[in-house]
């Protein structure tokens, strides 16, 4: 956890000074294009565009993970329920829906606040009521994980190198987005370039404290788990709120909402930078093409029905499809950087 933060705080430095350089606007294919060439840059292209496919199959799985961890019954159907989600996101964004403040603001703040409470009660109850970790034991009797987990438990005493190393690609997920500033510059009021870095610093900051924090409860309550069973963080809320009460479940819905918002950024970005590849001759043109209601539906659909394959062949298992992720998201990284260089 405190490598990712590390490479978190890389990473937000180094984007600042893309930023001022490319106050246009400054995404890894734009940089590697102007300063590496050619074939980085379809690399960078390629790279973002497998990353918001899998943006779109990992949020939603996770918001649905989210979802069934409140309400386990509905464990079994969650890949119709991902496949339903991206069928209505997808409706949505070939209608014409728009991003704006009044739809992303609420639910970020929710989400924020919610998880800041979580850490502030969870460390109260560690370090002032001395709460041990979960008892992996009681929860497999009581049906709330599988004995898989138990298994793990048992199984975990010793870290070897690739658990260290898988550790580290799905904590370094937590680090996709954060680019997402330098290639939207020019929304920002004047003067652009300065507020657009004191944003990537702030949104910085809370994303390392709330990874560290989440790593420090962790390390302490111990939320083994299956691939299958409730997420960590619904385990630790179940734990430190005393069941699945209104805080729990305003915890479960929050993370919900924030997922599938998450997913919904990428019909933006994919079909918007499909248009660009499209335009320069290395896709087909037909991604450049706006619909009747001036949004690329080309990209929009094919965006949905790769991620939807994803969803069928990984069973919609977030376990699974993030490793994915963090191949993706360091081949921008190193290229716009590399780039910047």
């Amino acid at each position: 956890a405190l490598v990712v933060c590390g490479l978190l705080g890389i990473v937000v430095i180094s984007y600042r000074q893309t930023i001022y350089a490319y106050p246009s606007g400054g995404g890894s294919y734009i940089v590697s294009r102007e300063n590496l060439g050619k074939t980085p840059s379809l690399v960078a292209g390629a790279s973002l565009l497998v990353d918001y496919i899998l943006t779109v199959a990992v949020s939603v799985a996770a918001g649905v993970l989210a979802i069934t961890s409140a309400v386990p019954s509905l464990a079994g159907h969650r890949v119709l329920l991902c496949l339903a989600m991206i069928g209505v996101m997808t409706l949505a964004n070939l209608r014409g829906l728009r991003e704006s403040a009044m739809l992303f603001a609420p639910p970020t703040y929710i989400y924020i606040a919610m998880l800041i409470l979580l850490l502030v009660v969870g460390l109260y109850r560690i370090y002032v009521q001395g709460w041990g970790p979960i008892d992996v034991e009681a929860s497999v009797a009581q049906g709330i994980v599988s004995p898989e987990a138990a298994e793990l438990a048992a199984g975990t005493k010793a870290l070897g190198l690739m658990l260290l190393l898988r550790a580290f690609a799905s904590g370094a997920v937590a680090l996709s987005g954060v680019e997402a500033v330098s290639n939207g510059v020019p929304a920002f009021r004047k003067p652009e370039s300065r507020n657009a870095a004191i944003t990537i610093a702030i949104m910085g900051t809370i994303l390392g404290s709330c990874f560290l924090g989440v790593s420090i409860v962790a390390a302490h309550l111990r939320p083994y788990r299956g691939d299958l069973d409730p997420t960590g963080l619904a385990l630790m809320a179940r734990y430190i709120y005393g069941g699945p009460g209104i805080l729990f479940w305003l915890t479960q819905v929050a993370t919900f909402a924030i997922l599938i918002l998450a997913a919904n950024t990428a019909y933006a970005d994919f079909p918007r930078l499909a248009s660009i590849i499209g335009a320069d001759g290395f896709l087909p043109r037909q991604f450049a093409h706006r619909g009747n209601r001036l949004v690329f539906s080309n990209g929009v659909v094919f965006l949905a029905a790769m991620a939807c394959v994803l969803i069928v062949i990984f069973d919609g298992n977030v376990s699974a499809l993030i490793p994915l992720y963090a191949f993706g998201v360091f081949t921008g990284f190193t290229l716009s950087q590399a780039g910047m260089v």
